[in-house]
């Protein structure tokens, strides 16, 4: 969409997909293949047995009830209504809808104590067996069923792999939450899936245990530790220290993955901290422990009292997101900043999470410093398109300004969000300061230069001589300043920065850069980093227009 975007051709590379597309005609149903691989098969059968999870969950639950309940035990997003899921993603919630290490911890955590429990209650294997390892081996397993049911995600991946290295670490007797657990999760994620490095689900999900585990390695049962006769100790019997550790947790694991959602997603949620505290309790006692019960149930047709429990603990979350995401200043947006800034973040929350001594608080100087570096970082004076459809300019009124030839709404709002924009992409005041016509569009950049997107052949002429910058899909002259198809199908979408010379480019494939999913194209000049420019009108670029001026450029 932009440079330093989201890349979905490498995603679409590594999942092995060579083309995407659409299907014209109705959709008929046929009969399955009668042989196919082990890999088919298996894909088959766990499809099935989603489909049935779902359909068992219709039968209770409908809307947003249905959808998240599915989304949780499956994995299966795409139902959930666009406003709720935005409000989960608003409020800092949205981590419960992408099945991860808290989903896995429930899991495996509900059935070991389960297992565990029943066990005791036999006093001979109580006293004879280490019931602890054969709960943690049933938990394992849950685990296990629970990772190829979700899809196997890669952040499912990471807390599975969490997971089973705690879980064996009982089984063996050995301490099972350091960070020793946590690299080796890691490099086994990364053997398996080396490109989940660059994904943010790994990123987040990693950043956040990172955080978790040193909480735990400065001995966060400790923080809240005092004697028996003490007011502390008082509010610890009704639940004040399980509060303040869960508010503790969530500040932290928020907090470590801030840098990243700002990056990959362009916002934050300045009321994440509320949220969790509101919800997660609900959600880990009563929705997940009803969603596993339900599922142990469906075999022998007791399922439904389980999903209706389900779906009361999950009108509390909505009703909690809706709330928080209606907050003022919820919506925290902040504008697209490069690499940089995120691996000083990344190194600061290291620092902090690693060292022992008191030198890990240089940690929080780095992630200051991460800090003003992503918010001082220059945007774009003029955003392309990779078919030259679309441009925004930057005005002075320092927003984007649109020119476009085609409709593209997964496009600009892309843009929008990358630029801290809360405009949609139907909003009329995109348009404010263009003027189009059949020849094309022109409208000015902050320091009052034109920029055009030429349609035709008699406007290219004009515009090559009037503006600073000209887009088009005809052949321009030679001293024309110029983005033209063939330099967009080198290069794909653009953006421009104005320098006193004329635009310093930044390109999605710049020369020199060949990757499988983006090969590159043959015919590269030999610097397309920078693009000569004039002043629009023939005028000094400060000087001020007189009314002939403006009435010749529109």
């Amino acid at each position: 969409m932009r440079p330093g975007s989201y890349d979905f051709g490498r995603d679409m590379y590594f999942a092995g997909i060579g083309a995407s597309g659409f299907v014209m005609g109705a959709i008929k149903t046929v009969e399955a293949p009668g042989s196919g691989g082990l890999s088919l098969r298996y894909a088959a059968f766990m499809q099935g047995l989603r489909d049935a999870i779902d359909a068992r969950i219709r039968t209770a639950l409908d809307g947003d009830q249905r959808a998240i309940a599915t989304a949780l035990l499956t994995g299966r997003r795409d139902a959930i209504s666009p406003p709720v899921n935005d409000a989960m993603f608003i409020s800092g919630l949205g981590h419960v809808l992408s099945i991860s290490g808290y989903h896995m911890a429930v899991v495996a955590g509900v059935v070991f104590f389960a297992v565990r429990a029943l066990l005791a209650l036999i006093p001979g294997l109580t006293v004879s067996f280490p019931i602890k390892k054969w709960s943690a081996a049933a938990a394992l397993a849950a685990a296990a069923f629970y990772l190829l049911l979700s899809g196997a995600e890669v952040a499912t991946q990471r807390s599975f792999f969490m997971t089973a290295v705690v879980l064996i670490a009982v089984m063996v007797d050995r301490r099972a939450v350091t960070f020793r657990t946590l690299a080796v999760a890691a490099m086994i994620v990364l053997t398996i899936a080396p490109e989940a490095l660059v994904h943010p689900s790994f990123q987040m999900s990693f950043a956040a245990t990172l955080g978790l585990v040193a909480l735990v390695q400065i001995g966060m049962p400790r923080l809240f530790a005092a004697p028996d006769d003490s007011a502390t100790a008082r509010v610890a019997l009704w639940g004040g220290r399980e509060i303040a550790m869960l508010a503790l947790a969530s500040l932290v694991a928020g907090l470590a993955t801030t840098p990243y959602a700002a990056f990959h997603f362009h916002r934050v949620t300045p009321y994440g901290l509320l949220a969790n505290l509101a919800a997660m309790p609900v959600v880990s006692a009563v929705v997940m422990p009803a969603g596993l019960l339900g599922l142990v149930a469906m075999p022998f047709g007791l399922d439904g009292v389980f999903w209706r429990l389900m779906g009361v603990g999950i009108d509390w979350m909505i009703v909690v997101t809706q709330w928080v995401a209606a907050l003022p200043g919820a919506i925290g947006r902040m504008a697209a900043f490069g690499i940089g800034p995120l691996i000083a973040a990344s190194v600061g929350i290291i620092l902090l999470g690693l060292l022992r001594t008191p030198l890990r608080w240089s940690g929080a100087a780095v992630l200051m410093l991460a800090a003003v570096w992503a918010l001082a970082v220059p945007q774009p004076d003029v955003l392309i398109s990779a078919d030259g459809h679309n441009v925004g300019v930057r005005g002075k009124d320092r927003r984007l300004h649109l020119m476009r030839t085609a409709k593209d709404a997964f496009l600009l709002k892309e843009w929008l969000a990358a630029d801290a924009d809360g405009r949609q992409p139907a909003d009329p005041a995109l348009a404010e300061g263009v003027s189009c016509d059949e020849a094309g569009c022109v409208t000015q950049l902050a320091d009052g230069a034109l920029v055009a997107l030429a349609l035709r052949p008699d406007a290219l002429a004009e515009d090559c001589e009037r503006a600073a910058l000209v887009v088009t899909a005809r052949q321009a002259p030679p001293a024309c300043p110029v983005i033209d198809q063939d330099r967009l199908r080198r290069q794909g979408a653009l953006a421009l920065r104005r320098t006193r010379d004329g635009f310093a480019v930044v390109a999605v494939r710049p020369k020199g850069v060949d990757r499988p999913w983006s090969p590159a194209v043959a015919g590269a000049a030999e610097d397309e980093t920078a693009l000569v420019s004039r002043p629009a009108v023939g005028r000094p670029m400060d000087a001020t227009p007189s009314e002939a001026d403006l009435q010749a450029e529109e």
